[in-house]
């Protein structure tokens, strides 16, 4: 089983929208996962915006991928990079951390997860 950031058994983060990069509902990670979807986030408009900004518009919906935009409030599985982006640059969406998966720990440090814990 995988484990969270907090050294448990890691749980779901959201089946709608579907998230995770296996599209299985958790922040599960592998080695075909070059991002690191890790970080089980609920995100803001602030968070949104930034990461448009920065080259990946999340709000935007790509019906041919089954991807409908997401709306401030949605819970998705962020790259683990994306959020310590965002986390140096004020904007860090609310972190789950029950559902952020322990390899998130090679990028982002625990304290800053738990200061930006629901």
């Amino acid at each position: 089983m995988a484990q969270n950031v907090l050294g448990e058994e890691l749980q779901p983060c959201n089946f709608d929208p579907l998230t995770g990069f296996y599209r299985d509902g958790c922040c599960n990670t592998g080695a075909e996962d070059l991002g690191v979807h890790t970080v089980c986030t609920r995100v803001t408009a602030e968070f949104l915006t930034f990461s448009a900004s920065v080259g990946n518009d999340l709000s935007t919906p790509h019906p041919e991928f089954g991807f409908a935009g997401l709306q401030p409030g949605d819970q998705w599985c962020l790259c683990a990079s994306r959020w310590q982006e965002a986390f140096d640059a004020g904007v860090a969406p609310p972190v789950v951390l029950e559902a952020t998966h322990a390899a998130t720990l090679e990028w982002v440090q625990l304290d800053d997860l738990k200061a930006h814990a629901l």
